[in-house]
């Protein structure tokens, strides 16, 4: 204990100058780390909330992530949906018809709104900027039977999607998710 009492503030005495250049070099770094995250967190944190209405023929949706809106529409809130992150949400799926079916799964009306409200009429450069999936594995739904379905959607990370989202001032997105029986 004597030694490190003795010996520290030699050492501090002999070294201040790079002790001095190491805490100040360490300080630069952090302050620069803090601002270029900053910076980044403010450009590239893009997010887009969203909301899906559902269309069901020849079947009953209900339950789970599924929710009513005003207007008597059966909703999905996919909240903030960040590009190139999927968000899954689930709901119940119900026969309603008198023979065994195979559904297929198909999204409509694919809507921009801006920071204004306004809907955005240039068209986005990629045919298809959602990707929406699911857990379905086509197997015919007998009369009756209900099934467990987890949609899931993932706007696209395509360089030209992020360009046509920021130079249209693009804040929301809505479209119609089509669940129905494949025609024969």
């Amino acid at each position: 204990m004597n030694f490190i009492l003795n010996h520290v503030p030699q050492f501090v005495r002999r070294f201040w100058k790079t002790i001095v250049l190491v805490v100040l070099v360490s300080l630069a770094t952090l302050l620069v780390s803090i601002l270029v995250s900053l910076w980044l967190s403010s450009f590239h944190n893009l997010h887009l909330p969203s909301v899906g209405t559902i269309r069901v023929i020849g079947v009953e949706a209900y339950g789970g992530n599924l929710t009513t809106a005003q207007d008597g529409n059966q909703i999905i809130d996919w909240g903030t949906v960040y590009p190139g992150i999927p968000t899954s949400r689930f709901l119940y799926i119900k026969s309603k018809s008198n023979r065994p079916i195979t559904l297929q799964l198909s999204i409509l009306n694919l809507t921009f709104q801006n920071s204004k409200g306004t809907i955005v009429t240039e068209l986005s450069p990629l045919k298809s900027p959602l990707n929406l999936t699911w857990n379905y594995t086509d197997a015919p739904l007998e009369p009756g039977e209900q099934i467990c379905l987890v949609l899931t959607l993932e706007a696209s990370s395509d360089p030209r999607f992020i360009c046509y989202i920021i130079d249209n001032d693009i804040k929301h997105f809505s479209f119609v998710i089509v669940i129905k029986p494949l025609e024969t």
